[in-house]
């Protein structure tokens, strides 16, 4: 099973998202962590340091200054009170002893010694409400130790406090607090800037990944183009140092291959003129020969021979022809095929079908089609020719009713020279060219060919073009 994307951008772009992904996921946790603890230590700043201080400063004050001081000291959380008498509370629940004694001594110990307290808490806030960094300290999480990680347990928990201080002239002070839902909700502009800070980087990465893959595209372009047309534009040596020496590398290697076939090309050109001189002398001389059936046996192998150097030069200008690519009909190409086939007594039969236009090199792809032909027609008695084409191919099937090619042999027949004797011998006419010819033009066009027995009897052969 294929996990990792098969693309050098697709794991690129992975591993780039997982490490943002893992990265910004911890940033989100320390600072809700740290949000949370700033939080609780918020609360306990105000509910236990402030109700004390408050408590203290009304017990240094006289009953009228405590009047006119409550107003200033209450605000809309807090509201503060004076009776003589303190209000009767509901007994705390099980679970909550434990909870208001740790509340009680921790605002002990910031009013007097003998100071009298009661406390009571209400309301508790549900837990599918609390985020949860807020459960976790609920549950006794965090840096802080047990007793006070119960106490923002408590906090959290509560929505109303009632705390009553008798001060030491026997007035009681109450306090009652309440504590907003809110404070426990997401921080939905911190969450929507992480978010957004999230997604601006992802979308960078993107484009910078894709800024780096480009240049591996368009070498990859190259490559494919270079074995259609060795003679295409160079690489632009542009981008980052990796980058511009690997095209220049690659122009180097396409300067060399080019000086290299054009070099060929001379020698090719240079032999067939060389050729043409003593091959003329020796026709020459067989026309001054007396004896007849002599004079027809050199001739016999003199048009042997001319016939072999011409297709072995053939053979090695295949592949490297001058022709530009034109915009072609396929089906009107085949068609004069099967008509020229026709008038020299070939049984041809074309499966006709509308066809796309093809960019190709039509005098060698008709050089190449020929040769499929006529080795289906020399060996098969006919040809029957079908076309098939999807959005990335074009599929030319060439099939005869001969006796086919041993499975072993199916790849050695393209080799130059080779024949095989039970079919395919001398005096058939074949120079063992023509499949090396018809292969040599295939891949100049960025295909191949392949051949395959038919189940009925004869061999196929399957010329591919890509789109």
């Amino acid at each position: 099973m294929q996990i990792l994307p098969r693309s050098l951008f697709g794991r690129l772009v992975l591993l780039l998202l997982a490490g943002l992904i893992l990265a910004q996921s911890l940033s989100v946790f320390i600072l809700l962590r740290d949000r949370g603890q700033l939080l609780y230590e918020s609360i306990r700043e105000n509910l236990i340091v402030r109700t004390a201080g408050i408590a203290r400063l009304l017990d240094s004050l006289s009953p009228a200054e405590r009047q006119k001081m409550l107003p200033l000291l209450a605000s809309q959380d807090l509201n503060i009170s004076l009776s003589d008498q303190p209000i009767a509370i509901p007994q705390p629940d099980q679970d909550s002893v434990l909870a208001l004694e740790l509340l009680r001594s921790q605002l002990q110990r910031q009013l007097p010694r003998d100071t009298e307290l009661r406390i009571a808490i209400e309301g508790p806030m549900p837990e599918a409400r609390l985020p949860p960094m807020h459960r976790r300290h609920l549950m006794g999480g965090g840096r802080m130790e047990g007793a006070w990680a119960y106490m923002h347990g408590l906090h959290a928990m509560a929505r109303f406090f009632h705390i009553q201080v008798r001060l030491r002239d026997g007035t009681w002070v109450r306090f009652e607090r309440g504590l907003s839902e809110q404070l426990f909700d997401w921080p939905a502009r911190l969450l929507i800037v992480l978010v957004v800070l999230l997604a601006s980087v992802i979308l960078l990465s993107l484009v910078g990944v894709s800024s780096l893959i480009r240049p591996l595209r368009e070498l990859r372009q190259a490559a494919e183009g270079l074995g259609r047309d060795i003679r295409q534009p160079p690489l632009p040596e542009t981008g980052p140092t990796e980058v511009r020496e690997t095209a220049r590398a690659f122009n180097t290697m396409q300067s060399r291959l080019k000086r290299y076939i054009e070099d060929r090309a001379g020698i090719l050109a240079a032999v067939s003129h060389d050729l043409k001189t003593p091959l003329t002398r020796i026709r020459l001389r067989i026309d001054l020969m007396d004896d007849e059936e002599l004079r027809n046996k050199t001739v016999k192998d003199l048009a042997e021979m001319e016939s072999m150097v011409s297709a072995t030069l053939e053979f090695m200008r295949s592949s490297e022809t001058g022709e530009p690519n034109q915009r072609m009909d396929i089906m009107a190409l085949l068609e004069s095929i099967q008509q020229d086939a026709s008038e020299a007594g070939g049984k041809v039969n074309l499966t006709e079908q509308p066809i796309a236009p093809y960019d190709g090199k039509p005098l060698a792809l008709k050089r190449c089609v020929v040769n499929l032909v006529e080795n289906a027609l020399r060996y098969g008695g006919q040809a029957d020719i079908s076309v098939e084409e999807s959005r990335k191919s074009l599929i030319i099937s060439i099939c005869d009713k001969g006796p086919g090619i041993p499975v072993e042999s199916l790849q050695r027949v393209f080799d130059p020279f080779f024949r095989l004797e039970s079919s395919r011998a001398q005096h058939t006419g074949g120079t063992g060219l023509g499949l090396g010819i018809a292969r040599n033009i295939a891949r100049a066009h960025g295909g191949d060919i392949e051949l395959h027995n038919r189940s009925g009897g004869g061999l196929c052969a399957r010329l591919v073009l890509p789109r």
